[in-house]
């Protein structure tokens, strides 16, 4: 297969299969063979986009195809999944992976049994921004994550968690570096039995502590994350694909002109404007479109079983058992704190190919 151009088909022609299959339809190595959708109609109305037939059912294309994305409501994945990880067709799920641990480990147990490379759609670890904060070598201290949006009407199958904050807790995790120590955490719903809000606080043994907050009840969208280190700060933006980073080297002038000056019995205050004072760098973003490089990535560890894509959870976390939340299936009310991250309904959000 390694010359040949690998039959991808999207199954899902909601908004992200639409992504899906744009990108699919644009990849050199890809050729987008089919869309799947319980609505046939939905699903033709997309292949006729891209000149590609539409089924309603995953198993007729089973003889048809190399590869396929699952982007459908979370409480189906497994069972879409399953036929085609049987025959060995390798797929990439959209996160999150499934609606509990007990279904994301049949996935990978199925992956490892049938020798079938499973990825997890984490494009935000593709997102260009994260990317750019990881080359900066840093030890985190605290770091502050908000992802809030207007009510979606979309991925309401699964709570606020699972649906937008697992993107964080993935991404922290990374920057972290670090085992969990504990997790105090609080969800509500307002609209359905999940929760659409959610604030966590995670400490990890090394000393960084993380809060983070998840909203889909916002009045506007915002995607944004600060990062505080002895080396430097840093702030992003996902959305607007910017940041800036303030390094300690090139400040140290600053501190020590502050504590001067406020030595000083006549040192006014107000006469300083501390942004000026500063020396503030733009991060250097590169203009990369985040589901592209998943799809390339996945595209070439089927073509090429021995690569990996560089894994954002860090080796020192471990993956057995591993419940990195501590929201309650039922988040009307708070969680009570834990040890051990025994209480999560949120399955493990890492990425990696699963195969033996």
């Amino acid at each position: 297969m390694s010359d040949e151009r690998i039959r991808t088909a999207v199954v899902g022609a909601g908004k992200m299969g639409a992504i899906h299959a744009k990108v699919y339809s644009q990849l050199p190595e890809s050729e987008l063979v089919a869309i799947v959708d319980a609505d046939r109609d939905k699903a033709a109305r997309l292949a006729e986009t891209y000149g590609c037939p539409a089924f309603a059912d995953g198993a007729e294309i089973l003889d048809r195809v190399d590869a396929v994305t699952i982007a459908t409501p979370t409480v189906t994945h497994l069972q879409l999944a399953k036929p085609f990880l049987r025959r060995r067709i390798p797929v990439l799920i959209e996160k999150p992976l499934a609606a509990s641990v007990r279904e994301g480990r049949k996935i990978v147990s199925l992956a490892r049994r049938y020798d079938t490379v499973v990825a997890v759609g984490h494009s935000e670890r593709c997102n260009p921004v994260v990317q750019a904060m990881k080359r900066f070598s840093i030890e985190p201290k605290f770091i502050e994550a908000h992802r809030v949006s207007p009510y979606p009407f979309r991925s309401t199958d699964v709570g606020v968690v699972l649906d937008i904050m697992i993107h964080d807790i993935d991404i922290v995790l990374s920057l972290a570096n670090s085992r969990i120590r504990r997790v105090d955490a609080v969800g509500v719903n307002v609209i359905g039995g999940s929760e659409d809000i959610c604030n966590a606080r995670i400490a990890f043994d090394n000393g960084c502590v993380a809060n983070l907050t998840a909203s889909r009840l916002a009045l506007k969208t915002e995607r944004r994350v600060h990062v505080f280190t002895r080396q430097a700060y840093l702030s992003v933006d996902y959305l607007k694909k910017s940041g800036i980073v303030i390094k300690t080297d090139p400040n140290k002038d600053v501190v020590e002109w502050i504590r001067a000056q406020q030595q000083r019995p006549d040192f006014n205050p107000a006469s300083v404007n501390w942004l000026d004072l500063l020396h503030i760098e733009p991060l250097e973003i590169d203009d990369k479109e985040p589901i592209r490089l998943e799809q390339e990535a996945f595209l070439r560890a089927i073509k090429d079983r021995s690569f990996r894509p560089v894994p954002s959870v860090p080796k020192s976390v471990p993956r057995r058992g591993w419940r990195p939340c501590a929201v309650p299936s039922r988040s009307s009310a708070p969680c009570a704190s834990t040890s051990g991250i025994e209480a999560g309904s949120l399955i493990a959000p890492w990425m990696g190919l699963t195969r033996r």
